[in-house]
């Protein structure tokens, strides 16, 4: 190909342009006069020979260029050129002047071989000279090994190779290429990258080769995605592109290599999805199961799935299982075995989460067909719902296996698994997992993944719903251990509070009681067993228990606590050793230790007296009127279940007004709140004690950190009021017979002075009993004293130390029927010990209240 440079007369001069392949050959020329003598010497005869033309000129170039052995053979050629002859042949030359290497003079330069080409000429008058045509034979070779070696890797490289025009048009592609874009390498002249790509990567390819052949930085690695012709298999190549230059240095194109690299990218990619899935189960071992609540487990599955792995997630429960029943109707075996509800049993949706839409898709492959206006909405987190009984849904719920559901057509979801939640053989509910157009189809190891991050989620589950049913049991255990609606006791006007731990907590072991005693007196009692859960909560109800039956014996509190204490220390012994020497010092190995902290006190109306025993727990509070709120010094004493120590009392006398708190450590102690911090506040908060009582418990729990969660609270606040010195009436009789009429005149006295005439002829009458037997069987003086609040209360006192024991009396006996005449006619009574002897009591329900129903005459027959 040539240019047009110039015209001058009519003639066109042509001049190849550069880059030739004159300019590889290294094509010289020089003229011989008629003496044999160069005359005229080209440029590149200099470059040749390394003499420039002012050297040359004038010179026998046999003489100047030929071996010494050679120059009688060339003079004769040179003979025979000048008479006209033309001549073709290798020459071999030496190149005289400078020597080769600095530093080495005398050493010529190596010789070398030319293929010359002598035409004969004439000079202007007529005289013989000649044109020798000179090319350097090395230059040659040269020239022939680059083809040789360019066509073994042009046409036999294993990879595709083109090389483009600098129009970026294809000039030559190799024979690689070819086979897989069909056709001959020579068919594919002329084409450009968009005869073979889509328009995106041809685009792309175009402006990644006008780069490289404006700039010559070349490019590496440029992945290109298409698909051979007939082929349906997008596969991917890596490009490689560099500019190509010419002999002189001038851009002629840039050349691609291209490498099939769709398996190792598809290496790569499962390597990726792989390392993904594994950083996936990684974080769901991290993240999932943290909380023991269902809803936030759901949460924290889909929370890791999301976008990690799919792009819309839900999570369906069955609603069995979150209104607590025994196990949710999902239950199936290893064959065809089908649960409860065949799959289509009411779900709760209970976790939604999408990276493409903040609210659920109206898509919804187990219930309607995408874009239908008339089919189901969407179902929103919280909504309770069913599967079609012969959807896909359904069908992986009943057989336990997961599914993959295509999308619909015009919606945005392209596939679902379908994948259900399974947990020691039972289906607790389903999981969906769903990627939109434009993400990766879901693959075997993803449904693997997949079956894997439910099947953690639903152990997790099914551990929450356990736990949630344990601690429900708990609780409704512990509720029902607890006083029943508002406690009421004579003199004291009584309210109290109990929280348990948060969900996430195990129920504690606190507890508090009111017991009425008799003579009006009440039992304050609060206790907390150390430990958390079911067992503390069991062992937290028979410690009640006890103590509600010690009370009924009416034992000082110190007793009280010692029987506690051996109780405890027998609750975790084996059956039969309770009472064994050795189990008394056994270790911890043969049986488990329960211990308890407990304050047991016992308030007297009459005396506004109250007497306290500690076992180890905190001391209570009192606040008196004009008072600030102290801490009352009961010795602690040992917690229940430790034993070998006694148990002190401390007797208070309490201001009428004055308020009393008893209390666990988790209304005053936690992780962020020391003890000491704790009591003050709790103090402070008591400040305001002449608010009603129920307002102060509220204040005290707003007041206090209460929500913290960590320990069940429990509070007990009593206000003293004492007895009115109007509602007793006391007396002491003397120990003689005419006691016994003194007292019926007595009480018939006082029982008109309260109004109570309807309960004369009955008082009389079982005072009588009390005080005969007190003056036949006891001792030293009588004390008869009644007490009227919500009941009326007769108490006769004496010095002995017999207790009364109701017995029948044979049908001969005169007597021996006093007390269960006692039994018959009042509603409760019973006798208990005192400092000084003992008391035998009866009680009676004041007229219009409920109370006991007047004996029938079977009844009073009974007793003869």
């Amino acid at each position: 190909m040539s240019e047009i440079s110039e015209t001058t007369g009519g003639v066109v001069w042509q001049s190849s342009p550069p880059g030739s392949i004159y300019d590889y050959i290294r094509v010289a020329s020089f003229s011989l006069g008629p003496d044999g003598r160069v005359d005229r010497w080209s440029r590149r005869a200099a470059d040749l020979f390394g003499v420039p033309a002012h050297e040359a000129r004038g010179k026998d170039p046999v003489e100047a260029f030929m071996p010494p052995e050679l120059r009688a053979r060339g003079h004769r050629r040179v003979a025979e050129i000048l008479d006209g002859r033309e001549w073709t042949g290798l020459v071999p030359f030496r190149i005289p002047g400078t020597p080769d290497e600095p530093g080495a003079p005398g050493r010529e330069r190596p010789h070398g071989l030319a293929e010359m080409y002598v035409m004969p000429t004439e000079t202007e008058t007529g005289e013989r000279a000649a044109l020798c045509i000179v090319v350097d034979v090395r230059a040659l070779r040269r020239i022939e090994t680059d083809l040789a070696a360019s066509q073994a890797i042009f046409g036999q490289s294993p990879f595709g190779f083109l090389l483009f025009d600098t129009d970026l048009t294809v000039r030559r592609a190799n024979q690689r290429f070819a086979s897989v874009f069909g056709g001959a390498a020579d068919d594919h002249r002329g084409r450009t990258v968009h005869d073979y790509l889509a328009k995106p990567e041809a685009d792309r390819m175009t402006t990644a080769l006008r780069r490289v052949l404006d700039t010559g930085e070349s490019v590496n690695d440029l992945r290109i995605t298409g698909a051979a012709p007939g082929a349906r298999i997008r596969r991917s190549w890596s490009v490689n592109l560099y500019r190509v230059h010419g002999g002189s240095g001038r851009p002629i194109g840039v050349a691609g290599l291209g490498v099939d690299v769709t398996r190792r990218q598809n290496a790569a990619r499962e390597a990726a999805s792989a390392r993904r899935n594994l950083a996936l189960l990684n974080e769901a071992g991290a993240r999932i199961g943290n909380s023991l609540d269902l809803e936030a487990t759901a949460r924290e599955l889909l929370d890791v799935a999301v976008p990690g792995f799919c792009d819309l997630a839900s999570v369906d429960l069955y609603q069995s299982l979150l209104t607590g029943d025994e196990a949710p109707p999902g239950r199936w075996g290893s064959s065809h075995d089908i649960g409860h509800g065949a799959g289509s049993a009411e779900l709760r949706r209970v976790a939604f989460a999408s990276a493409v839409s903040d609210t659920p898709l109206r898509t919804d492959a187990c219930h309607g067909q995408a874009g239908d206006p008339g089919g189901p909405a969407p179902i929103e987190v919280g909504a309770v719902h069913r599967y079609p009984f012969n959807s896909p849904c359904a069908g992986a719920l009943r057989t336990g296996r997961v599914r993959t559901v295509p999308g619909t057509d015009g919606g945005p979801v392209h596939s679902t698994l379908v994948v259900p939640m399974t947990a020691h053989d039972t289906v607790v509910g389903l999981a969906r997992f769903s990627r939109t157009k434009g993400s990766e189809p879901f693959g075997d190891r993803d449904r693997a993944l997949a079956v894997e991050l439910a099947a953690r989620a639903a152990v997790c589950i099914d551990n929450a719903r356990l736990y949630r049913r344990e601690h429900e049991r708990a609780l409704i255990l512990q509720r029902s251990l607890l006083p029943p609606g508002d406690p009421e006791a004579a003199g004291l006007d009584i309210a109290c509070r109990y929280l348990p731990g948060t969900d996430a907590a195990e129920v504690g072991g606190d507890w508090f009681d009111v017991i009425e005693l008799p003579g009006h007196r009440t039992a304050l009692v609060i206790g907390d067993v150390m430990g958390r859960g079911l067992r503390a909560a069991v062992a937290m109800g028979e410690l009640r228990t006890a103590v509600r039956t010690l009370a009924q014996l009416d034992l000082e509190p110190a007793e009280v606590l010692s029987h506690l204490d051996e109780i405890a220390r027998g609750l975790g012994a084996p059956i039969g050793a309770q009472q064994s020497r050795a189990h008394k010092n056994r270790g911890p190995e043969l049986a488990e230790v329960y211990l308890a902290t407990c304050v047991y006190a016992v308030y007297d109306p009459v005396t506004r007296r109250c007497t306290f025993a500690n076992a180890g727990h905190l001391p209570p509070v009192l606040v008196e009127p004009g008072e600030p709120a102290r801490l009352l010094d009961v010795p602690p004493g040992m917690p229940l279940g430790v034993g070998g120590e006694p148990f002190e009392e401390v007797e208070v006398e309490l201001a009428e007004g004055a308020l009393l708190a008893l209390y666990t450590d988790g209304l005053v102690e936690s992780r962020d709140l020391p003890l000491d911090e704790g009591l003050s506040a709790f103090r402070r908060a008591l400040a305001d004690r002449d608010r009603p009582l129920e307002d102060v418990c509220d204040r005290v729990l707003t007041t206090l950190d209460t929500g913290h969660g960590e320990d069940d609270i429990a509070l007990l606040m009593a206000r003293i009021q004492g007895l009115p010195a109007e509602a007793v009436g006391d007396w002491t009789l003397l120990r003689e017979p005419r006691s016994v009429g003194r007292a019926r005149e007595l009480a018939r006295t006082q029982l008109t002075a309260w109004g109570l005439d309807a309960l004369v002829d009955t008082v009389e009458l079982l005072v009588s009993e009390l005080v005969t037997n007190a003056l036949r069987y006891g001792e030293g003086e009588i004390r008869l004293r009644l007490l009227r609040e919500r009941t009326l209360v007769c108490e006769v006192w004496d010095a002995g130390l017999v207790q009364p024991r109701r017995r029948r009396a044979k049908d001969t006996d005169e007597g021996g029927r006093g007390l269960q005449l006692v039994g018959l006619l009042s509603s409760s009574w019973g006798a208990r010990r005192t400092p000084r002897g003992k008391t035998v009591w009866f009680e009676l329900a004041l007229p219009g209240a409920d109370g006991a129903a007047e004996p029938t005459v079977d009844q009073l027959l009974s007793m003869f």
